[in-house]
Order: C-alpha cells, then sequence, then structure tokens
C-alpha cells in the first residue's frame, strides 16, 4: 500500500512496452506502478518512478521485488512457474497464478487442457522422434508446422516442416518439440477478455490480426465481415476460456480461421497483448487499465468501442541513418492530425518493434489507408510508395 495515498501498489514483472503503457493507465487509477527491469533503459523503466533492476530468473530479486506490493503481475510468461509458487506461499498475491500461467508457457499442456475442455484446435501431436513427424504428416498432410513447447514467441520457435529429417537437427539441438496441422489458413482473429478474482469478466470486440513474417503488423477493430453470431461464440469462447483456466487479468486468444470459415486455437497470453494496443483510443476501457482493474479485483470497465472502426498499425525499425525519429514524428502529425502515435523509447534497429499508430474512422479502406501510412512513415520517414500497397489498402 502507498502510504501517501493510501492506494494498492500493483507490480509488473518486465520493463518492456506492456508494463510502460501499463504504467500510463495506472497514473489516471491514482496507482503506485513498481517496475521490475533488467535494465534503466527498459522501456517502462524510463517513465515509471518505482523502478527496481533485477531479473525475473533471480528468485531473490523478485522477493525483494514483491516486497510491499499489493499484488505482483507480469508484462511476459517467462518467470519460472515455480519461483511464482514459492512467492505465493510466502504469502504474495500474484496474477495470474503460476497454474494458470502454465497454459500460456507450455503449449503442449495448452493444448491437452484446450482438448479437455473441447476447444476448437488444429490437429497436434509431441515429437520425439523423426519418424514421430512422419506418421503424424502422413495422417494430416505435409508440410506440418513444428513448435518449441517452451520459449516461443512473435514467430520465433515455429518453423515449416516439409520431412520427418527437418525434425532432426531440431531434437539434436534440445528442442522440446511438437507439431501441429497446416491450417489452410484465411486470415487470424483475437478475442481479449480480462477476468477478475471475484470471476467478472468483460470481452473486447474480435479483431482481425495481419501478419507478415511471424509478426503483427496490423490489427483491424471490429473483424471485418465477421458474422455477428460466430463474433459472439469466439467472444464465449474467450469467456470459457480464461474462466475453466482461471485465468486473473487479461487473457488475448489467438485464433485461425481457415478458407472454410472455421476456427481454431492457435496461443494464448495471459498478459496485454499486441492484439490490443487499439483499445488504448479505440475503447472505452483500454485493454492496460482493465488488466490493473482485474488484478485489483476492481469492476471491469466498458469495453465498447469508441469509432466504427478502429485500425492499429505496428511500427518496426527501419534501414539505419536518414532522417531522425523524432523529425519523422513531426512531419506525420502535420500530414496525419487524427492518428495517435506510442513510441517504446527503444533504440531503432531494423525490424525491431519500436511502436504503434492508431487511428479511428468509420470507413474501414480509408483508416486502414491513414494507419499505415503513419506506420511507414514513421519506418521509413517517407511516403508508401504505390508500387508497395502500403498505406493504399
Amino acid at each position: 500500500m502507498d502510504t501517501r495515498t493510501g492506494l494498492p501498489t500493483v507490480g509488473m514483472v518486465g520493463g518492456g512496452q506492456l508494463a510502460r503503457m501499463t504504467h500510463q493507465a495506472a497514473i489516471a487509477l491514482g496507482q503506485s506502478l513498481r517496475v521490475l527491469a533488467t535494465s534503466p533503459d527498459d522501456g517502462a523503466a524510463l517513465v515509471a518512478a518505482d523502478v527496481r533492476l533485477g531479473s525475473h530468473l533471480d528468485l531473490d530479486a523478485l522477493r525483494s521485488f514483491a516486497e510491499g506490493c499489493d499484488v505482483v503481475t507480469f508484462d511476459h510468461e517467462h518467470v519460472p512457474g515455480d519461483f511464482i509458487r514459492t512467492l505465493a506461499a510466502e504469502g504474495v498475491t500474484l496474477y495470474p497464478s503460476a497454474d494458470a500461467l502454465h497454459f500460456a508457457q507450455n503449449k503442449r499442456a495448452m493444448r491437452v487442457r484446450l482438448g479437455e475442455l473441447g476447444a476448437p484446435m488444429p490437429r497436434w501431436t509431441p515429437v520425439d522422434s523423426p519418424e514421430d513427424l512422419k506418421a503424424f504428416g502422413d495422417e494430416v498432410g505435409w508440410p506440418v508446422i513444428g513448435k518449441a513447447v517452451t520459449g516461443g514467441y512473435d514467430g520465433k520457435g515455429v518453423w515449416v516442416l516439409h520431412s520427418p529429417e527437418d525434425a532432426r537437427a531440431l531434437l539434436d539441438g534440445g528442442v522440446d518439440l511438437m507439431a501441429e496441422e497446416k491450417v489452410d489458413l484465411d486470415r487470424e482473429l483475437a478475442v481479449q477478455v480480462a477476468r477478475s478474482p471475484f470471476g467478472q469478466v468483460a470481452a473486447y470486440p474480435v479483431v482481425e490480426t495481419v501478419q507478415q513474417d511471424g509478426i503483427c503488423v496490423e490489427v483491424l477493430a471490429p473483424a471485418p465481415d465477421l458474422p455477428e453470431q460466430q463474433a459472439a461464440e469466439i467472444q464465449e469462447l474467450g469467456i470459457r476460456i480464461a474462466t475453466e483456466l482461471g485465468v486473473v487479468g487479461m487473457l488475448a486468444v489467438e485464433l485461425f480461421v481457415d478458407k472454410q470459415g472455421r476456427v481454431s486455437v492457435n496461443e494464448l497470453a495471459m498478459r496485454p497483448h499486441n492484439s490490443g494496443h487499439w483499445t488504448i483510443e479505440g475503447a472505452r476501457t483500454s485493454q492496460f487499465e482493465q488488466h490493473v482493474r482485474a488484478v485489483l479485483d476492481y469492476p471491469m470497465g466498458d469495453t465498447s468501442m469508441s469509432a466504427p472502426v478502429v485500425v492499429m498499425a505496428n511500427v518496426l525499425g527501419g534501414p539505419d541513418g536518414g532522417m531522425a525519429i523524432d523529425e519523422r514524428v513531426h512531419h506525420l502529425f502535420a500530414a496525419e492530425p487524427g492518428v495517435k502515435v506510442h513510441l517504446y523509447g527503444k533504440q531503432t534497429r531494423p525490424g525491431r518493434k519500436i511502436g504503434h499508430v492508431t487511428a479511428l474512422g468509420v470507413d474501414l479502406g480509408d483508416t486502414r489507408r491513414r494507419a499505415a501510412r503513419a506506420a511507414h512513415w514513421l519506418t521509413y520517414g517517407s511516403e508508401p510508395s504505390a508500387e508497395s500497397g502500403e498505406g493504399t489498402a
């Protein structure tokens, strides 16, 4: 408890952009967000007043960080479950719990549990040998998708496997491997759900996520051309998963839609998520405020949209050199005054996610064009070319 304000102290393990934006949302609630960062240059460490330096892989650092926090939460899934259980046994309140977070940390455990719940999924199998992969590929068809059971994110730890021999190098390298059938993909969707310890839930509109090279580059809210009944069913699926897994805080359910319109669960994330960044301007309650409300067991906020159409585009680091980022922001504000810019305080590297932009509107094509144009300008310092198609969607 913050003795100056009489308000609770929320600790967030991890100092990246999710903690940075959670801190911004917590300010309006009068919260004292404490951040455990690995470096003073981490995005959240640059803006939060209460920053502790330490590793999420150091139990003593976690103990020291948690002292005085009313609740501890996470901006990533990489804190060892044994550490979370130890802290909980010592009286620390942590959300999500180790038991819930396990299903976001371990893809095999997630598949088993979702199967028990009857959730739609691609067919999958553990892979301990090339022979296991051959039997699976012959059954579901080649190629198949190989996934590291733990540690993968943003396309890392995911491989397209065309033959049993493709598994050998991964297995010899110590990868705990599983395989999934390759979905005949039409598009990808996501739904975000918040749940409190009391059990109150709130679901956001279903969105479409646009991927390039395994990285989400654009989010369209609400998902275009999605039948109302199917959208409601997806929201209900997200609520059921959050409830059955005992999630407290934000849950993002990433989904595949195949060419026949069938939906299946791809991944789970138990924290604020890139697919929900649009909510900062695009919803009455942002995912970051909602996460703080949820872990403090406050009543959930209104999830309705603040405009008919919202488009979020990620800003990636561009080639070195050229126009400085500050100059790019200056020119962008003159060209697109209605677009909101969020930069994460990261050093720019080609392909690195350094921020996002959000555009609100009525027409999807126009709103998407403005968001894409803004993101391209911040990345390259120039207008998108007609040949690239960027900024003209």
